[in-house]
């Protein structure tokens, strides 16, 4: 019995010899640092049958308040530029599209639930023809949002848009979109 203890003494230390070296030489993992969970962004499915609403971001134009003025509102748009996809961007056959504008409601009434934003040229890439244009305080700049869909063919395509009011009369600037559809 004392002979196989002697025996297996070194074939031990071989072993745990082998064991230190190979795991000092094993790529050492570096420990994550801890983050704690944030909430994930909110994600929305939109669907090309159905109105997209306009997507908006207040960004006051000054820091005076807005006053109530007497007698009627007027209405204005002011187109300052292009959030998402440029003019002539390249996009591929059948994309989706989401497509952004800057604007400015730089009129006296704010944009409520009666205002509207209606195709009026060029193609409307899968867009419902008539969009929510709301809500936006008179004074603020509004990220106005429409999600189109490429068309199956090459070629150059625009797709204008202009704002309406509740009585139906078209205001401001009209909006656009001109893509290159391409494989």
């Amino acid at each position: 019995m004392l002979r196989i203890r002697i025996m297996l003494r070194p074939y031990l230390l071989a072993v745990l010899f082998t064991l230190i070296f190979a795991s000092a030489c094993a790529p050492q993992v570096t420990p994550t640092p801890f983050r704690p969970p944030t909430k994930p962004a909110a994600t929305q499915i939109l669907s090309t049958t159905t109105p997209i609403p306009a997507l908006y971001t207040p960004v006051p134009t000054s820091t005076a308040t807005a006053t109530p003025t007497e007698g009627p509102c007027s209405n204005n748009l002011e187109f300052l530029q292009d959030v998402t996809i440029p003019d002539g961007t390249f996009i591929s056959f059948g994309a989706s599209i989401d497509k952004q504008w800057l604007v400015n409601n730089n009129g006296t009434c704010d944009w409520d639930s009666t205002y509207r934003l209606k195709w009026i040229g060029g193609d409307p890439l899968g867009a419902a023809q008539e969009q929510i244009l709301y809500p936006a305080r008179a004074g603020t700049q509004v990220t106005l949002r429409i999600v189109f869909t490429a068309p199956t063919a090459e070629g150059t395509f625009e797709s204008a848009w202009q704002a309406y009011g509740p009585d139906g009369t078209a205001f401001g600037d009209p909006i656009f979109m001109k893509i290159v559809v391409s494989q």
